[in-house]
């Protein structure tokens, strides 16, 4: 049976090299056993070069998660040139024809994405937090750049504690807020799914109910490969 090569493309294209020969690698895996390559791509000048390198590798068709036909696995309920392949192939992921899903990505940009049933409905782009805490750092000359950590305390103490609790409550409440606009909105009952960077600090740290699950990219890859004959 030949090996499936999915690869995620959304930073520069000399770190997903690196990532690729360490996956070969760890994984043994064999150039000649590679039948299928999906890629989810958001960088489209990024993915141009990947996929010409992989191309003459493997002699193999490389595939967007876009470029094929996902009308049989979803309903988008959007303009479909403007939704990222992350975000389609999140929902794809946990598509189950039953549940509704908001799906909180956090990445570049934190993403908030709705499913119901099997319709993907939308979703909310929020600034994300590393950029933010970057670009804070870069035009405060006073302030370092940071880590975010969890916090206990709201009121800081100094500098560094103050800008963390600023940022980590901060967005623990805006994802709350969130959520409970989404359910206002469409007057429905959701399973939140957490995936991403940051996803782990705020598991446990807000009021609403969610699962964390840094795997979902990951199966929709999967899922959608099937589509590839």
């Amino acid at each position: 049976m030949g090996v499936y090569f999915l690869v995620l493309v959304f930073g520069c294209f000399f770190s997903v090299f690196q990532q690729k020969k360490i996956l070969f690698k760890k994984n043994k895996i064999q150039i000649n056993k590679i039948e299928k390559i999906l890629f989810c791509s958001v960088v489209p000048n990024t993915f141009k070069i990947i996929k010409n390198h992989f191309s003459k590798i493997t002699k193999v068709k490389c595939n967007e998660v876009k470029n094929l036909n996902l009308k049989s696995m979803i309903k988008i309920k959007v303009d479909y040139n403007q939704v990222g392949s992350d975000r389609i192939t999140n929902a794809i992921s946990l598509l189950d024809n039953k549940n509704n899903y908001i799906i909180l990505d956090f990445g570049t940009a934190t993403t908030f994405d709705v499913l119901i049933k099997n319709t993907y409905m939308g979703g909310i782009i929020a600034p994300g937090i590393k950029l933010s805490l970057n670009t804070l750092s870069d035009r405060a000359t006073l302030i370092p750049k940071i880590e975010l950590k969890r916090m206990k305390k709201v009121i800081g103490s100094n500098t560094l504690s103050a800008v963390r609790s600023g940022f980590f409550w901060g967005y623990a409440g805006l994802i709350d807020n969130m959520i409970n606009l989404i359910k206002k909105e469409t007057r429905k009952s959701f399973k939140v799914v957490l995936t991403g960077g940051f996803s782990d600090l705020f598991t446990s740290s807000i009021k609403s109910k969610v699962k964390h699950n840094q795997d979902i990219t990951i199966k929709g890859l999967i899922k959608i490969s099937e589509q590839i004959k």
